[in-house]
């Protein structure tokens, strides 16, 4: 898993203008994640991309989760290249590429302008997660579930509504109120632009790679066999009528 996050002083540019900030976060993550993959040469890297917007208080805090299969493929070679267990990229190479190209991308934008002061160093985090159901899971979580639940609201009055948010460093929960208003203004700074897609796919899990996708699972199909301990299917033999041994097959010809 890989978070490209937005530093807080372009937090006002992301709630005046989501339209034109949001997708070039898109375009620049995925960017950066291709080449450094290409720098590597061992293949095409498969990812998938989901815009969240909110912290644990539901203040605005724009940033991209990218799931990242553990494995690359060359297409060309028809080979796939396993990944390290632990390891992706360096988080500070990433960190440091990704403050360089997202303000080059919104000086080129003509709609976009840099704020005056900027800090030097952003945050990019990238760690392994795990493997298979529970990896989904926890994407999951930022595709389906809402900005607030309605069970983390507290309680609501004429004047102020009240909600818990369970804190990053204690693990505990807490609790905020705001005025009414103020409260909706909250939320409404979540809502997406029409149009504007919360998850993409890139690399062989795009939707027009299906054919790649399945010439993966036919090379990965012998090594999911082995964890589920199930035993390969036997190939059929056929003998010769004539000498009576074995055949094989080394073609098929089919009439036109």
């Amino acid at each position: 898993m890989v978070t490209f996050t937005l530093p807080y002083e372009l937090r006002p540019l992301a709630a005046s203008h989501p339209r034109h900030l949001y997708p070039l976060m898109f375009k620049v993550s995925a960017q950066i994640l291709k080449d450094f993959a290409a720098k590597q040469n061992q293949g095409e890297l498969g990812f998938t991309s989901v815009l969240h917007t909110h912290s644990r208080q539901r203040n605005l805090h724009p940033h991209i989760h990218i799931l990242v299969a553990s494995g690359r493929y060359d297409e060309k070679k028809k080979q796939w290249h396993k990944g390290s267990k632990n390891y992706l990229f360096n988080a500070f190479a990433l960190a440091n590429v990704w403050r360089a190209r997202m303000l080059d991308a919104i000086n080129q934008h003509p709609s976009l302008a840099l704020p005056n002061h900027l800090p030097p160093k952003w945050v990019v985090d990238c760690r392994a997660v795990g493997e298979g159901l529970p990896t989904l899971k926890y994407l999951s979580r930022y595709l389906y579930r809402g900005v607030l639940p309605d069970k983390d609201i507290i309680n609501i009055t004429k004047d102020n509504v009240t909600f818990r948010y369970r804190d990053g460093q204690t693990n505990h929960w807490k609790q905020r109120t705001l005025p009414t208003l103020k409260f909706l203004m909250l939320m409404l700074q979540h809502v997406l632009p029409k149009g504007l897609q919360r998850a993409r796919d890139y690399g062989f899990l795009r939707g027009n790679a299906k054919a790649i996708l399945h010439q993966i699972q036919c090379l990965l199909l012998p090594l999911l066999q082995q964890l589920l301990g199930i035993e390969p299917l036997s190939q059929p033999t056929r003998t010769c009528p004539c000498c009576q041994h074995s055949m094989r097959c080394i073609g098929i010809l089919r009439p036109r």
